[in-house]
């Protein structure tokens, strides 16, 4: 299934979220090392062949499975229910919701007012309907967001992605007459990035001309382009290099509730390290903060930096994980020199997971031990910060919904794996916080329980974990057990509610675990650091450690354990399955890399160096070949069943990864199953009926492979 945390860790994959060029491949694939070369070529008549013959055995082991029916009904059920919490965004004074239900599988983007908003029953007034739009143009659109142009917010740039791969088109649209406007402002389908300088100029980089992209296929160059001026009279302002790492030249522009402004654009030179520039009205210049850093908001002219390495200013330091914030108009005058003051700084086991700017306060949220808290930041007369801690309920994950650049309010989450999500709406001013909103169960809860345990790693290191189970387990090692991980790119993995698994596996008896492992950002920059590049192996140890620690404890036993992660984390299931076949029955191996010695020429696989390694240098191919799922397939060996799915439309991590390691297998005459969605990106669908049912097909498989057989 597709948990929170997966969900949370793929957004954190993409980094910047735009899309990545379609493989470059050669008209001969090579076949003579890797046979199933071929299986790259993503929408061939020969794959797609391959796909369609691969999707019709699993559904017909699945599908046919006596519990499928109740599952998918229930995931459908719970997926289309009209019942949730609808997260508000605000924007041009009023409350913003993008909804999907069963009468709008593509969704609607509408708004009401925050007093309609905190009734009981919202009146809604639908300012895109996304179905609507695509039959009228005969389109496969799916809703990738919108930018709008501040401090009046009345245009925005919307973006919409056929089938739900990365690549959009990007078109003008007026809030105030809800309609396209007539002659405005169009990105074309592809790779983009853009930000708006007023209501008449954009900042866009894009593929301004044919192969004008780096190696992962994202974008270098941008340009500023003025209303009714054609894409090809936009004025270059700043040019990256084709050989750039990471995600590609992104302009953004921040603006703060009294209407100061700032824009830069950031040039990534690897996964993680960044050249920050400040556009000025005389041109560019280099902003010096460190590279492992970013600028994520603007409160009274002041910039908040959240930073992932040591800064030294020359008059403060920084340590790694801190938060501080800089004067914009000291920056714009004198770049190069700034005088930053301390927001933030991590305490032994805590993180910041965000921070997010009201119009003259700070809310962050922070996780100690993996446990949230909102926190209220306020600057003073003499420019330092205080901070207070909201008061909510504890022992819970706590999360930033949005801010209020023209208030002081901001909404937040509070949820666990047995708690509801609720809304919360804070005032940062006062102090003050209250409940608005929060989902009905959707599952029997009061039968289950939250442990917070913890593993110790092959090396060492104490790897905490959450078990959620039954009250009065027996420790007999007969529990029906999973465990999901991601572990990479600096992504917290965090308790939260969903509904789906708590109907299809907790409320059938099974046992679900959240393991905090190193690659993650629990516990701040070195919890990630610690596994990076040819470090990784601790990662993988860690997450072993968890599963033997859970044995050991009696929770489970091999028999009846199974794994799941997608993406990082679908890796991360391929290691554990070629490295420990003997503790598995189960592994769902969700839109994964598995070919890691040809990730970088896949998709946007070269974006993740920093985090991988390279292949061109000899220390880390070598690494890479030790650890790559792909090539540590050995015939003979006895794998328990693997489900591994992905998405023909996923352009991010690419269907390649997954299709050859299950042709791979299918070679050698070992045992799996195959599914591939046609559409939904990088995800499990385009929409909620797509969801439901690859849950409904990853439940019944850990049904088939962890609980005893329907009589």
């Amino acid at each position: 299934m597709t948990t929170p945390a997966f969900r949370r860790a793929i957004v954190i994959l993409a980094a910047l979220v735009p899309a990545v060029a379609p493989l470059a491949q050669s008209t001969r694939p090579d076949t003579t090392a890797d046979p199933f070369r071929w299986l790259e070529d993503v929408n061939g008549d020969r794959s797609m062949a391959w796909v369609r013959a691969e999707n019709a055995r699993t559904l017909g082991v699945l599908e046919k499975d006596p519990r499928f029916g109740a599952l998918y009904r229930d995931a459908l059920t719970i997926a289309e229910a009209h019942d949730r919490v609808p997260f508000p965004s605000f924007l041009a004074g009023q409350l913003y919701n993008f909804w999907q239900d069963s009468a709008h599988v593509r969704g609607i983007w509408r708004r009401t007012t925050m007093a309609s908003y905190r009734s009981k029953s919202p009146t809604w007034t639908t300012v895109l309907d996304v179905d609507s739009l695509a039959r009228a143009e005969g389109a496969n659109w799916v809703w990738h967001g919108a930018d709008c142009a501040q401090p009046a917010e009345r245009l925005c740039m919307v973006a919409l992605s056929d089938g739900g791969e990365d690549a959009e088109t990007v078109r003008e649209f007026d809030l105030g007459t809800r309609s396209f406007v007539r002659d405005g402002f169009v990105i074309p389908h592809g790779k983009r990035r853009l930000t708006w300088m007023g209501e008449d100029t954009l900042l866009v980089s894009r593929e301004w001309n044919t192969g004008e992209l780096t190696a992962s296929g994202y974008p270098f160059i941008v340009k500023r382009l003025v209303r009714r001026q054609p894409l090809t009279s936009a004025v270059e302002i700043y040019r990256g290099s084709a050989t750039d790492g990471g995600y590609g030249v992104s302009p953004h522009t921040l603006v703060d509730g009294t209407g100061h402004s700032l824009t830069t654009i950031v040039r990534p030179l690897s996964t993680f390290e960044f050249e920050h520039y400040v556009v000025r009205p005389n041109g560019v210049m280099k902003l010096k903060i460190p590279l492992k850093s970013s600028v994520v908001d603007l409160v009274d002219n002041q910039a908040v930096v959240e930073l992932s390495e040591l800064w030294n200013t020359g008059t403060a330091l920084f340590t790694a994980g801190s938060v501080a914030s800089f004067d914009v108009a000291e920056a714009m005058g004198d770049p190069e020199h700034l005088a930053a003051v301390p927001i933030f700084e991590p305490g032994p086991r805590e993180s910041i997971g965000a921070v997010r700017a009201t119009r003259h306060h700070l809310v962050g949220s922070v996780y100690q031990n993996v446990k949230g808290r909102i926190v209220f930041f306020t600057r003073s007369a003499k420019g330092t910060w205080s901070r207070r801690t909201a008061a909510l309920p504890d022992n819970l994950a706590t999360d930033l919904v949005s801010t209020n650049p023209n208030g002081d309010d901001a909404f937040v989450t509070v949820t666990g794996f047995l708690t509801p999500s609720s809304l919360w709406l804070a005032n940062v001013r006062s102090g003050g916080i209250a409940m608005v909103k929060t989902s009905p169960s959707k599952f029997d809860a009061s039968r289950e329980v939250v442990e917070q345990l913890q593993a110790t790693s092959k090396d060492g290191t104490k790897v905490p974990y959450f078990v959620v189970h039954a009250k009065g387990m027996k420790l007999d090692g007969l529990n029906p057990t999973i465990i999901y991980a991601y572990g990479g790119f600096l992504a917290s993995s965090l308790p939260s509610y969903n509904a789906t698994l708590g109907k299809l596996w907790l409320e059938k008896g099974g046992v679900w675990v959240l393991a905090n492992i190193r690659g993650g950002g629990e516990f701040g920059p070195a919890w990630h650091e610690a596994g990076l590049k040819t470090k990784r192996q601790v990662i993988y140890d860690d997450f072993a450690a968890v599963a033997r620690d859970l044995i050991a404890k009696k929770v489970t036993s091999p028999r009846r354990l199974g794994i799941e992660g997608g993406s990082n984390g679908g890796l991360l299931m391929g290691v554990q399955l070629t490295q420990h076949p003997e503790l598995w029955s189960a592994v769902d191996i969700q839109v994964p890399l598995l070919d890691m010695l040809r990730y970088e020429q896949i998709a946007a696989g070269s974006s993740w160096v920093g985090e991988y390694g390279s292949v061109s240098i000899p220390a880390e191919r070598a690494f890479l070949a030790s650890i790559s799922p792909y090539e540590n397939l050995k015939a003979g060996v006895t794998y328990p069943t693997p489900l591994i799915w992905t998405t023909t439309k996923d352009d991010r991590v690419g269907p390649q990864h997954a299709r050859k390691f299950a042709a791979k297998m299918s070679a050698m005459g070992l045992p799996y199953l195959f599914y591939e969605v046609v559409e939904g990106g990088h995800g499990a669908g385009a929409n909620l009926k797509e969801r439901a049912h690859t849950s409904a097909l990853e439940f019944t498989y850990f049904a088939q492979r962890l609980m005893a057989p329907v009589p």
